[in-house]
């Protein structure tokens, strides 16, 4: 009897273990992109292995009509990553590529999602 129930939790534990969803889990490495900080002036932020799955609101973009939208995403992570031009993931969107994906100041973005 206590074999069924140490086989029963067993494999409830190793459901729960496969059915985490993919936020548990990093895009390795570096995601870059540049702002406008408050006084005019460019600058450039990093995400350090970002959670995939997880919608990242970039913090110096946020806000639609108080901040510049970031711009000249460098996706140097292994997921792909989808930058969306407005918070919360969304409106229109871009896909980067792994490792090498890139872009111009012209593609503008507020969020990103990693794969």
């Amino acid at each position: 009897m206590r074999l069924r129930h140490s086989l029963a939790a067993a494999a409830g534990a190793a459901v729960l273990i496969l059915t985490v969803p993919g936020s548990a889990y990093a895009a390795e490495g570096d995601f870059r992109y540049t702002y406008i900080d408050s006084d005019g002036e460019e600058e450039q932020a990093t995400l350090h292995d970002p959670n995939s799955g997880e919608c990242v609101t970039l913090p110096e973009a946020a806000q639609e009509y108080h901040q510049p939208p970031a711009h000249s995403p460098k996706n140097r992570t292994d997921s792909f990553a989808i930058v969306f031009t407005n918070a919360d993931c969304s409106g229109d969107t871009f896909t980067l590529r792994p490792h090498t994906g890139g872009a111009s100041e012209r593609l503008k973005l507020r969020s990103v999602l990693f794969s």
